[in-house]
């Protein structure tokens, strides 16, 4: 039996507003900061937990993580630097707005995409959470060794320039993944000798120095030609954003639609996360688009399938975890952990004997995700002014102590720091001699993963397990109808003519 008076009564209460507004900015902050991480930040509260009785715990990690991977596209907008993996997937999309005069505008579809897409994403969670975490079971390393060759495939067709230096910048992605110790053989890979290489390379020094480090080499670049970057300096009213950011929501309903629905289920995946779910959702989104151009030029499409993908992801990976006890990804890890700590067994009986507790977790949600309007409207507002108004000669060395601090904040070593700079070098060549760095960053973030199912699933069976699956094969198929979708689409119309 559900207590509904019991929920409502905790939810507005001055405890429960107190906790969630306090870890909502505490969020904002980690998602802000290139570097920190969500799983970071609900590690660092585990020992508030201590403290807490089991809802306000949950209350207080859920609330962090909704707010902290929006957050995550504010530098991406301002910067070009993304505050998480996840805003990489379009953190070029929204810096190319912001080029235009739209940066806040950027944010705007950001945060409406993300709340909405959150929302649909709670309701998912409530209503069909057992028939989800079924479906997502039925996964083995086979289905998710192709939905990764999917995602990777889907990356290189995304953007634009020759399709060698696509695929170039793709195994060059894969092959920085398999830096490291090899699981397999049981020996160093591509270290060079170097112990600081054996745990692999860190992906979050890779996205900062890709993205930030090398927008700063450009700048200096370009200034010490002469050349002047002047970013128009056009604020918007609350009023304007909202409507902004709801207009667009309407204009690409069906990429919105899209989005939290692969969101969802990318979520659902035990392992998968907000990562896979953005890049998946962007990628998709460009390949069904009407009006391909505008990608890469600052498309708000590709950003509202993205960010929209984003938050419904979080909601996902609760779906799992609440069902059969298994983390959906690496924040909800934490929060097991925090569960079995104060008691609490998940598993298909805590939906009855623990009703109250797993609704008041909905509301929870809900609540996490309509705090965005407030407080990112009024961080959009205020750092927009910060960003826009700064000049080059203050915002250049700003740009360059965020990626240094972002890069030593992962372990503490300065060996990432260089990682960064190394990176910055490699991006800013990229660029200038027309190789995209998407497709190696989104090979970098699932480089090891599609090793790692590889190798579970040729263990198991050889190359016939990677068929002998009837999901398996179903992906196979979608990923081999990706590849030649274009193709097929010529030829059709050189008939029809």
């Amino acid at each position: 039996m559900v207590d509904w008076g019991f929920i409502f009564s905790y939810v507005i209460s001055a405890k429960a507003l107190i906790i969630m507004f306090i870890t909502a900015l505490y969020g904002l902050f980690i998602g802000a900061m290139p570097g920190l991480t969500a799983t970071m930040a609900a590690a660092l509260l585990v020992p508030f937990a201590f403290w807490l009785d089991p809802l306000s715990a949950l209350a207080m990690i859920i609330t962090m993580d909704v707010l902290a991977i929006w957050a995550g596209d504010i530098p991406a907008a301002f910067v070009r630097i993304p505050g998480t993996p996840a805003s990489a997937a379009y953190a070029d999309e929204m810096y190319e707005m912001t080029k235009r005069g739209k940066g806040q505008i950027a944010l705007a579809i950001s945060l409406m995409g993300s709340t909405l897409g959150g929302l649909i994403g709670v309701l998912v969670l409530a209503f069909f959470s057992p028939e989800l975490a079924k479906f997502a079971l039925n996964f083995s390393s086979a289905e998710f060794f192709w939905l990764v060759v999917f995602g990777l495939i889907n990356g290189v067709l995304a953007v634009r320039g020759s399709p060698a230096k696509r695929l170039f910048s793709l195994l060059l992605g894969i092959l920085i993944a398999l830096v490291g110790f090899d699981p397999v053989f049981f020996s160093s890979r591509l270290t060079f000798g170097r112990p600081e290489l054996l745990g692999g390379l860190n992906y979050i020094p890779i996205l900062i120095g890709v993205f930030g480090m090398s927008e700063v080499l450009k700048r200096t670049y370009y200034k010490v030609r002469g050349i002047t970057i002047e970013l128009p300096k056009t604020e918007y009213r609350f009023s304007e954003l909202v409507l902004n950011g709801l207009r667009y929501i309407k204009r690409f309903y069906n990429r919105f639609i899209s989005g939290s629905t692969i969101g969802v289920i990318i979520g659902a995946l035990p392992g998968a996360g907000a990562d896979i779910a953005a890049w998946l959702s962007y990628n998709l989104s460009y390949r069904f688009s009407r009006n391909k151009d505008s990608y890469g030029k600052g498309s708000e499409e590709g950003i509202l399938a993205a960010t929209s993908a984003n938050n419904a992801s979080l909601a996902g990976a609760w779906i799992p975890s609440l069902v059969f006890g298994i983390p959906g990804d690496s924040v909800t890890a934490i929060v097991l952990g925090v569960m079995m700590m104060k008691g609490i067994i998940p598993g298909p009986r805590i939906f009855i004997e623990q009703a109250t507790l797993v609704y008041s977790l909905f509301i929870i949600f809900t609540v996490a995700n309509l705090l965005i309007i407030p407080l990112g409207l009024l961080t959009i507002k205020f750092l927009g002014r910060v960003f826009l108004r700064t000049p080059d000669y203050v915002l250049v060395p700003m740009i360059l102590v965020f990626c240094v601090i972002g890069s030593y904040a992962i372990d503490y070593s300065f060996f990432s720091v260089l990682v960064m700079l190394v990176f910055g070098v490699m991006g800013f060549f990229m660029d200038r001699y027309g190789y995209p760095y998407a497709p190696m960053v989104l090979g970098v973030i699932l480089g090891k993963m599609l090793e790692t199912y590889f190798v579970m699933t040729y263990v198991k069976g050889g190359v016939a397990a990677f068929f002998n699956r009837p999901l398996s094969l179903a992906l196979f198929a979608l990923t081999l109808f990706v590849i030649f979708a274009p193709w097929i689409g010529r030829k059709v119309k050189l008939i029809k003519r």
